[in-house]
């Protein structure tokens, strides 16, 4: 069974807020920087990446790495298996401390 209608996830309104956004802009523009989306939507660093990694599957957003975050053209982009893999490693690490935290909680809650 599917579940429908709940609130999205704090990425994915991320992403929409973001889309959006894009759209008023060129290819090439700058994004805004991490830490100015993590003061604009109040969400954990994690979550912001996560975001930005949706876009960048789907070739609005191109990272230059220190640089910081671009608008792309929309083309798929290409697969770099290295960025693959520390998004992967990236959204594990954010699950792991989700876990933590839950079994904490359940850990102080049941005592």
């Amino acid at each position: 069974m599917t579940v429908t209608g709940g609130p999205k996830p704090k990425a994915v309104q991320v992403a929409d807020a973001l889309r959006e956004d894009i759209k008023k802009m060129k290819p090439g523009e700058k994004l805004p920087s991490q830490r100015e989306l993590i003061e604009r939507f109040g969400y954990a660093s994690q979550t912001i990446q996560n975001g930005l990694a949706m876009l960048r599957s789907e070739g609005l957003v191109v990272s230059a790495g220190n640089l910081g975050n671009f608008v792309g053209d929309g083309s798929a982009p290409t697969i770099d298996v290295r960025e693959e893999i520390n998004e992967l490693r990236s959204l594990i690490q954010a699950l792991a401390e989700r876990v933590e935290a839950l079994e904490a909680r359940s850990t102080l809650g049941g005592v």
